[in-house]
């Protein structure tokens, strides 16, 4: 492996909420991660089918000063260039980290891919993390003797209350966590 530090950034390949309406990954919580780390780690890309993730519109609408990050040419070339996730090897990187919206909520929990990959960085001590919606991609993910990850564990992740909130309940399969 390289001496450079690699980090996996994973993003939905869902483009619709289970009411039809649009949606993807988040803008800032891809852009504002990526513009820290990147001058210290090689960041990939990865989603379920791999290339140009859908964004989710309205992230676009509401956080327009984090446009340059989808007009950044290496970014749109890590987005266009995205790997599948049956293509990407835990042994290639030192961390994952799980990019939020709603997208991520619908399709990345049930993924079996992206489960065995997930379980395979926790297994292996590897930074697993995730921002906002991002943790309901970790869900289903287990340690070596099979036991959850989240078991016994605090975590923080976009809450029930919040997603009652702002009226979201119905838009994605499952929400993260109830508030406590």
């Amino acid at each position: 492996m390289s001496s450079i530090r690699k980090v996996l950034f994973i993003f939905t390949s869902t483009d619709k909420t289970l009411t039809g309406k649009d949606t993807g990954w988040y803008l800032p919580e891809a852009a504002h991660p990526y513009y820290v780390l990147s001058p210290h780690f090689d960041i990939d890309f990865a989603a379920p089918k791999g290339s140009n993730p859908p964004l989710d519109p309205s992230s676009a609408d509401l956080f327009k000063d984090d446009l340059k990050f989808l007009e950044d040419q290496t970014v749109m070339s890590k987005l266009a260039n995205a790997k599948r996730l049956s293509d990407v090897k835990a042994d290639n990187y030192d961390a994952i980290f799980y990019i939020g919206g709603h997208g991520p909520v619908i399709d990345l929990p049930e993924d079996p891919v992206n489960i065995k990959l997930a379980s395979d960085f926790y297994r292996t001590g590897k930074l697993t993390t995730a921002v906002c919606h991002g943790p309901a991609a970790l869900v289903n993910v287990v340690d070596a003797c099979g036991k959850p990850i989240f078991a016994g564990r605090h975590a923080t992740a976009f809450s029930n209350a919040e997603e009652e909130q702002v009226g979201k309940v119905k838009v994605s399969r499952r929400v993260c966590l109830a508030a406590s």
